[in-house]
């Protein structure tokens, strides 16, 4: 476990909150100096982000850039900060995402600007709290701050029906987040209980065991409340509203950051903790998968509005992302982590270019467009090279990753990855389909010929997006080499402790040694038996 002199997580996790209490103290009638200096904060944070990529230790799978320090230590909680390669490329995503989509609201947000941005800062120092915190009370409580701004964002500079899709958001990511809250608690008690030490770190936790029976029971807790934010089938529901009535940079933001919370949890908790009941739980999380991702590719094909096509598109590629972690092996889990950075890049930037068109026609109607290649070339070239990004064309980013997912599929159950492979062709039937009816054909609507192209703010905008679709689908080798380390001290420790839970339940089934896994001291190993344990450096 490497630590470093400077406070950099504190420091990323606290710049924006720092930005949002500094606007409450400027008038509401200075518009412009509100989005420049909410537009500097996001910047500052982007340049904060980048040392943690370049002085990253790719050679050790331990946490790094440690903080720690007592908060309530007769509880066991402690304020503890830590990113590893599996982390590090997600907030390196969620702060460069932010100074997007400041860029994106500069003349989208017209009401409550000021309260507005403060919203948005707040929103990210809930993001990167919820990467960064290695205590399990910590996480818990920048998990639910996530909740509050985005569902403000939804609510307050929303589209029409707003305020239903805010409370349906609000209330099936409550209900996932009690039922974690609980397994919290019963994990707390029981190591506590087991070893006579009261804790909330993780990391302690993961070496610690915990009853197979026990097991099934955390593990759905935890395993339920990420689906419902990935989201998987069939807790899916919240999302096409969400994004269909959130402004366009709270679309960017939920399908770039917020979902991929959920990818992160199953990563960070649900897996490590509950190795056994992951792995047992590998034909009911694929067959779910695999139904996202060929059930999300169709009802995409029948969208009739640009937004609700995209956000269905999130559930098909996201299932791509929970097959590729559970195949468990290097292939899938190097995907499916890809796969996230590339979802955040690719349909962001489709969420951003329909905010665009947005602002000049007023309308997301598919039907309504129709020949805008003609009269805003700029616009179209962009949305070309996002649109191929999407459907993972070789050379782009989402190649890359869906690629590796479909090679860890195969390697895991050929069935998986031959079923898996109907989304990739559904994908590029409805997104190119979409395409050709947006850009092309004859003009039927007069405000079709007279739209304005991309200004120079939103080029810029476009740009960044193409240049990590380009840089990430070229030489993903720079990002891979973040994440190997990690990844593969993840997938020994798993399927290690697995193998260790496999072989206590096989002596007790024989009845040649007590079953040390279903009593008060679950967590003591006999002492003949090697305990496998997380690295840490």
């Amino acid at each position: 476990m490497k630590s470093f002199c400077f406070p950099i997580l504190s420091t990323l996790m606290y710049l924006p909150l720092l930005g949002a209490v500094l606007l409450l103290f400027v008038p509401r009638r200075h518009e412009l100096f509100i989005k420049g200096f909410t537009l500097v904060f996001s910047l500052a944070e982007f340049a904060v982000s980048l040392p943690l990529f370049f002085r990253f230790d790719e050679s050790t799978a331990g946490m790094q850039f440690v903080e720690k320090a007592a908060w309530f230590p007769e509880w066991g909680m402690s304020y503890f900060l830590g990113i590893d390669g599996i982390s590090l490329l997600l907030v390196l995503l969620t702060t460069f995402l932010t100074v997007l989509c400041v860029l994106i609201s500069w003349k989208s947000i017209e009401t409550k600007v000021k309260e507005y941005y403060i919203t948005f800062l707040f929103l990210e120092t809930a993001m990167i709290g919820t990467l960064c915190a290695l205590d399990l009370i910590l996480f818990y409580i920048f998990w639910e701050l996530m909740l509050i701004p985005m569902y403000l964002l939804i609510g307050i500079w929303g589209g029409p029906r707003r305020i239903y899709a805010a409370i349906k958001f609000f209330l099936f990511t409550m209900v996932g987040s009690v039922l974690m809250l609980l397994a919290i608690f019963a994990l707390y008690f029981h190591y506590s209980h087991a070893t006579g030490v009261a804790t909330f770190n993780v990391l302690d936790l993961y070496n610690g065991t915990v009853p197979v029976s026990l097991q099934y029971w955390l593990f759905a807790a935890f395993a339920l409340s990420f689906a419902i934010k990935v989201p998987m089938f069939p807790v899916h529901t919240w999302l096409p509203d969400a994004h269909t009535e959130a402004p366009t940079a709270g679309s960017v933001i939920l399908a770039g950051v917020l979902l991929k919370m959920g990818t992160y949890g199953f990563l960070r908790f649900a897996i490590p903790l509950f190795p056994k009941a992951a792995m047992d739980a590998i034909p009911l999380i694929s067959v779910l998968a695999i139904i996202g991702i060929i059930y999300g590719a169709i009802v995409s094909m029948m969208q009739p509005d640009l937004k609700r096509l995209i956000a269905f598109s999130s559930v098909s590629h996201l299932g791509y992302v929970m097959l590729g972690m559970f195949a468990f092996n290097m292939q899938g889990m190097q995907g499916s982590i890809y796969q996230m950075l590339n979802h955040g890049v690719s349909t962001g930037g489709l969420f951003l270019l329909v905010g665009m068109i947005y602002e000049r026609r007023h309308t997301r109607m598919i039907a309504d467009f129709g020949g805008l290649s003609a009269s805003m070339p700029i616009f179209a070239f962009f949305f070309m090279i996002v649109t191929l990004s999407s459907i993972a064309l070789p050379g782009t980013n989402g190649f890359v990753g869906e690629f590796l997912i479909l090679f860890g599929a195969f390697k895991s159950v050929k069935l998986y990855g031959i079923l898996a492979t109907i989304g990739v062709v559904l994908g590029a039937v409805y997104m190119l389909w979409m395409f050709q009816r947006v850009m092309f054909g004859e003009i039927t609507k007069e405000e079709n010929r007279k739209v304005k192209d991309l200004g120079a703010r939103e080029v810029v905008i476009l740009c960044c997006v193409v240049f990590f679709i380009v840089l990430m689908g070229v030489c993903p080798r720079m990002f891979f080499k973040k994440m190997d380390t990690s990844v593969a001290g993840f997938l020994k420790f798993v399927k290690e402790k697995n193998a260790y839970y496999q072989t206590m339940e096989d002596a007790a089934t024989r009845g040649t040694a007590q079953h040390p896994l279903s009593g008060a001291h679950a967590a003591h190993y006999p002492a003949n038996l090697t305990r496998p344990s997380i690295e840490v450096e």
